[in-house]
Parts: structure tokens; C-alpha cells; sequence
């Protein structure tokens, strides 16, 4: 949990805020206000020191705090970054951890392993 300023995004869902204000109350950094719509509205973001505190009150989950560099991840032409790690990849055994799931309980002519 980072307490310098301006790295993170706070995100408010409108449809699930029901304005209960927790978040604006308990906001170290007033980063919140409820709004004359009666729901919370991130009003100073770059003040936001990414304690969580919002986030982990809400009792609706209508808020996110997402690190700011998440964004600025590398990506590739059509905007996944997973691609480039895929393409790196290709044509290569999977590792262990890529090789998951069921073993074969079968034998080559039908009969179940012992």
C-alpha cells in the first residue's frame, strides 16, 4: 500500500453506490463527496494516497482502487498485454505451471488405470 499521492485510480460504480457516504467520511484525503444524486463522486483523485480504506468499507463494492501503473502496462497492437508473453512462448513445451489440469486415468485401450 503505497502513501504517495496521485498513483492510484479510484473508480466509483454510480448503479451501485447507495450513498451511504463511508468513504467520504473516512476519506484521509477527501478524495470523495457525495453529489446532490445523493451518491459519492471521486472529486480529488490526485490526492488519493491508496490506503484502501474506501475500498475495503464499501459496503456495496461500488468503489476501486487500482495502481495507476496497471495501466501503462506494455500491450501490444490490439491492446492485450497478454500477447506478447503468448507470442514469446510459442512454440515451446508449457512449464509446469502452465501444464495443469486432469491426468489421464485411462489406459491407451480404454481400461482404467489401477
Amino acid at each position: 500500500m503505497s502513501k504517495k499521492k496521485g498513483q492510484a485510480k479510484v473508480t466509483i460504480y454510480p448503479d451501485w453506490c447507495k450513498g451511504c457516504g463511508i468513504c467520504a467520511a473516512f476519506c484521509p484525503a477527501g478524495v470523495f463527496e457525495l453529489g446532490t444524486d445523493g451518491k459519492s463522486h471521486v472529486v480529488r483523485e490526485a490526492e488519493c494516497v491508496n490506503c484502501g480504506f474506501c475500498e475495503l468499507h464499501c459496503p456495496d463494492f461500488a468503489v476501486s482502487v487500482t495502481p495507476k501503473e496497471a495501466s501503462r502496462r506494455k500491450t501490444d497492437a490490439h491492446g492485450d498485454p497478454r500477447s506478447e508473453a503468448l507470442n514469446q512462448s510459442a512454440g515451446t513445451d508449457p512449464g509446469p505451471e502452465e501444464n495443469v489440469g486432469t491426468p489421464n486415468r485411462e489406459e491407451e485401450d480404454g481400461h482404467k488405470k489401477a
